[in-house]
């Protein structure tokens, strides 16, 4: 029997500006749980059409569930950004990729037709909480050999994907890192990123109080030769550095997911549809390659081919996982198809936040790209896994070619920041 269900979609999408972790950090006294609140916050002003208490649920992802993160983050995050008591809340973690499985997680709820309208979104506050704050692996992991020690450091992976993809030189990714920072600033000049930045507000005892508006990692200044010098912290003469990785990062984002029906319904603008999405294992030793076997599976879901996407938004944990991807589905390095606004090596990648970013600058490219029709959120995750979200641009201008529509899934298929001194 076929059974119809609700199209979902991408209405709108927010983020703090993305703050360096440690003492030096804009938000280094700042709550994490205030960030992503501040988020909820702007995206109802920026809705006002949508009545609070018809959001049916608020998934909030942190990879850290400890302290200003931990108890419940969504549920406490809808109460303190003034929705109803009526509106429930989740926490998600799944490392790097918890807002993007907020995200799909909502998305299941809203096509099974238990709600029509949720928030998602994620905050990592990596100054207050390191990675791995508190936690306590099970020993057999590796005295029973499941893993390599290498697997439960993220950098390490990186450096073992250098071994199995000789031809991704340090020169390369250094190559690409510039590349990231210059998109990203060239995106910021041109008034592309700033729309959907939240401005939060700053107490520091001694700095007084100011207001984040800009994103305090980027490097625009960066070059070839200041990144061959870096250091290399997970191995003796190694390929990955501070210069072609991403950063430690505090920040949040948020997003307005909606059934197809209910967006119209409220005048709500659905920005995106989602088409299809897949979260797979790899190799811990190995994680960054967990994209591409992701995109592979969403791609074989849709009923498309990785030539079918228009615009990449690739995660960019590290600059040797994004070109371990091009590589394989053969791709240029400087492809304008991928991300085009620079990414997570400019901005930062507050871990389990990010997701919601990609999501957000991949419907504004939309908007700027009304030929592109479907578009690809992708990342790697911890502990060896992947995941890729598959989009279809929905902006008003957007035209439509004459390729066949996304399928359905077969059932019976695999599937400045800146600071005012007071």
């Amino acid at each position: 029997m076929s059974v119809s269900r609700p199209e979902v979609v991408f209405v709108d999408g927010v983020r703090t500006p993305f703050g360096k972790a440690g003492p030096k950090g804009i938000y280094t006294q700042t709550r994490a749980d205030d960030l992503v609140i501040a988020c909820m916050r702007e995206l109802m002003r920026r809705n006002p059409q949508l009545p609070p208490e018809r959001v049916g649920d608020v998934a909030i992802a942190a990879t850290t569930q400890i302290g200003d993160q931990g108890l419940t983050i969504g549920r406490l995050a809808a109460l303190l950004s003034g929705l109803p008591n009526s509106v429930p809340g989740y926490s998600v973690d799944r490392m790097c990729a918890g807002a993007l499985t907020a995200v799909t997680g909502v998305a299941g709820s809203i096509a099974f037709g238990a709600i029509d309208v949720a928030i998602a979104g994620g905050v990592e506050h990596m100054g207050r909480h390191p990675m791995g704050e508190g936690v306590d692996p099970n020993p057999r992991i590796i005295a029973e050999r499941l893993v390599d020690p290498s697997a439960l450091v993220m950098g390490s992976t990186a450096e073992n994907l250098h071994d199995r993809y000789p031809s991704l030189t340090k020169e390369r990714c250094d190559a690409y890192a510039v590349a990231s920072q210059r998109k990203f600033a060239k995106a910021v000049a041109e008034g592309h990123i700033q729309p959907d930045l939240v401005p939060v507000a700053l107490r520091h005892d001694e700095l007084g109080y100011g207001v984040a508006t800009r994103d305090q990692a980027p490097r625009p200044d960066a070059t070839l030769e200041g990144l061959a010098g870096l250091k290399t912290p997970f191995r003796p003469h190694g390929r990955v550095t501070a210069g072609n990785a991403a950063g430690l990062n505090d920040g949040a984002t948020a997003c307005l997911i909606a059934s197809a029906e209910a967006a119209d319904e409220l005048g709500l603008p659905a920005k995106m549809r989602l088409v299809s999405f897949a979260f797979v294992g790899v190799e811990p030793e190995v994680m960054g390659e967990g994209p591409i076997p992701a995109a592979e599976k969403a791609l074989a879901t849709a009923g498309l081919t990785c030539k079918d996407i228009d615009l990449f938004e690739l995660n960019e944990a590290f600059a040797v996982q994004v070109l371990a991807f091009l590589e394989h589905f053969e791709i240029p390095d400087d492809s304008p198809k991928v991300n085009p606004w620079g990414g997570a090596i400019a901005v930062g990648h507050p871990l389990a936040s990010s997701g919601v970013r990609l999501m957000t600058q991949l419907a504004r490219e939309f908007e700027e790209r009304p030929e592109a029709r479907y578009g690809m959120t992708a990342m790697c995750i911890g502990i060896g896994m992947g995941a890729a979200l598959i989009w279809e641009n929905l902006a008003p201008h957007a035209t439509r070619d004459a390729r066949e529509p996304a399928q359905d899934p077969v059932p019976d298929r695999d599937t400045d920041t800146t600071k005012d001194e007071a």
